[in-house]
């Protein structure tokens, strides 16, 4: 039952994705989107491309595009959104933790609300590490844990809860903690921003970029 119930879930969060996500969007999730995806250059990597959120937003820098999505509700949203873009595509049915990528073979790999929800953000970010070519680029757009205390606790209170509702997002993962602490990511600059027309527990967001060492 619960293999059956998750994924009718699955389906069912993918189905409304879109719709939940486009007021955030367009008042102003997206220029943000805009904003890191415009240092991407060379053969970049889109861990997480879930529905396609960033598809359009990638500057004429890069030269390949490779979506990485493990989800196959999500991939079935996500490939029909390729065929216009006008540069080469690879879509690859893979999750962050494991890439099948060569060793310092991309030069760029972003990461856009994906932190939050892959199982093991540590092994995920090794794993761009090690498919970035040394002075790759790391780019990041991710909800993070609150620097107030209070508002953190919520997000630790209600963590289970919007887990369930969001398909496995945490909404307390201390993400930059997470990259600073990586020993083959060098934090290049971030800031510190709030996503628009979101629940609290989701509104303190982190971008910036990371260079592979």
């Amino acid at each position: 039952m619960g293999r059956i119930y998750d994924a009718t879930w699955g389906r069912g969060f993918t189905a409304c994705y879109d719709r939940l996500t486009k007021a955030t969007e367009e008042a102003g999730l997206r220029e943000m989107r805009r904003q890191v995806l415009s240092a991407a250059t060379g053969r970049t990597v889109d861990v997480g491309a879930g529905t396609g959120a960033n598809l359009g937003l990638y500057p004429d820098t890069v030269t390949e595009l490779v979506l990485a999505e493990p989800d196959a509700h999500m991939l079935r949203r996500l490939r029909p959104r390729t065929t216009s873009l006008g540069k080469p595509v690879e879509i690859l049915a893979a999750p962050a933790e494991k890439l099948p990528l060569e060793d310092e073979s991309v030069d760029t790999v972003a990461f856009t609300l994906v932190l939050c929800t892959v199982p093991d953000p540590v092994a995920a970010l090794a794993e761009a590490s090690r498919v970035l070519r040394p002075g790759g680029r790391l780019l990041f757009l991710e909800h993070v844990r609150s620097g107030d205390p209070g508002s953190a606790r919520w997000q630790d209170r209600l963590e289970g809860p919007w887990k369930f509702f969001a398909d496995g997002c945490r909404c307390n993962r201390d993400t930059l903690a997470t990259i600073e602490a990586s020993g083959s990511l060098r934090l290049e600059d971030h800031e510190a921003a709030q996503m628009p027309k979101s629940p609290p527990i989701i509104r303190p967001l982190i971008l910036g970029s990371a260079i592979r060492a």
